[in-house]
């Protein structure tokens, strides 16, 4: 009951927060001026942001579709159900890397995998996101150093560090599963001296070890597969990095802003949104519309223009698809997570 009411807690602070953070944002709006602005944006450049959005979507999907594919082939779509659903999960908790946990459930949901192939894809394209991600942010950290505040630098350096360590450690882990045997075999002794229960939960305690090794395998095959770490790449670049980059290049012209070298804009992007990994608040709602903008604040960009542009690159890039994730995760039973 203590664990349950600690957890409350701390997740209404961290929703607590996200909102502060929101609400001082939007004091700093003016209203009248953004609605005018996005009145008068020309069809052209929302139909743009239209086409962009989808195709970043389309490259998200891919990325699915390149870590399953070492065990089965999955059409387009069912691998768009299964990002929604991982994605909507990843906006209820406070970090990108605690909704992954929930992964390996969705894709035996919605593809009939085994639970260690399908834990062996969620953890490579974790992995993978995450060595891709870090390298992304510090190369917008090394373009963008001597433009940033010292605490943003370090917030920004922090988050983009946790990038590599959990990439090197997911990755690590997955291709040594096995090395957890010996603690899995002193559990599972443990148990066997309890009382009249004792040796099923033994057994059951022990069946972990098929799982791992099972694991170790499929994890190998995938992390180890050049092809899938290039196909993956593809999707995640499309998806993480020239769909944001694009849409907010196209929202800052529109509203007669840039950032010089324009070509640097998304890395920029990606830079500002590694808080995300951060278990500030869920989804990183808040904390990262406030990091972006002290970041492009810091590169010239006027505050009026930031916050608006931000807000909408990441309704269209991260809350909508979130949304739109709810509607697949009613057909599956959440309680096991």
């Amino acid at each position: 009951m203590a664990t349950t009411r600690r957890d409350l807690l701390v997740s209404v602070l961290q929703y607590g927060v996200g909102i502060v953070a929101l609400g001082v944002l939007l004091t700093q709006v003016d209203f009248a001026v953004v609605v005018d602005r996005l009145s008068n944006t020309s069809p052209a450049v929302v139909a743009a942001l239209g086409v962009v959005t989808v195709a970043g979507l389309v490259a998200r999907f891919y990325t699915w579709s390149a870590v399953i594919s070492p065990f089965t082939s999955i059409p387009l779509g069912t691998a768009g159900r299964i990002d929604l659903t991982v994605n909507f999960i990843n906006q209820l908790l406070p970090s990108r890397l605690s909704g992954r946990v929930a992964a390996p459930f969705v894709l035996r949901a919605e593809t009939g995998m085994e639970y260690a192939d399908a834990t062996a894809a969620t953890g490579a394209h974790t992995g993978i996101y995450a060595v891709l991600y870090g390298a992304a942010s510090l190369a917008g950290l090394a373009a963008a150093y001597d433009r940033l505040s010292t605490g943003i630098l370090l917030l920004l350096a922090l988050s983009t560090a946790l990038y590599f360590v959990a990439g090197a450690v997911v990755l690590l882990a997955g291709v040594n599963l096995t090395l957890f045997d010996r603690v899995v075999e002193a559990t599972a002794d443990l148990a066997a001296r309890v009382p009249r229960v004792g040796a099923a939960v033994a057994g059951k305690v022990r069946g972990i070890t098929e799982i791992t090794s099972s694991s170790t395998e499929s994890f190998r095959a995938v992390a180890g597969d050049a092809a899938v770490w290039l196909r993956y790449a593809v999707g995640w670049t499309g998806a993480l990095v020239l769909a944001p980059g694009l849409r907010v290049w196209l929202l800052f012209t529109s509203f007669g802003a840039s950032v010089e070298p324009a070509a640097l804009l998304p890395l920029y992007l990606v830079a500002a949104y590694s808080v995300t990994l951060l278990p500030l608040t869920p989804g990183g709602i808040g904390v990262t519309e406030a990091t972006a903008t002290a970041v492009f604040v810091g590169l010239g960009v006027p505050s009026d223009v930031v916050i608006p542009v931000i807000f909408v690159d990441r309704f269209l890039g991260v809350y909508l698809p979130a949304l739109a994730g709810w509607y697949p995760s009613l057909s599956m039973d959440l309680s096991v997570l």
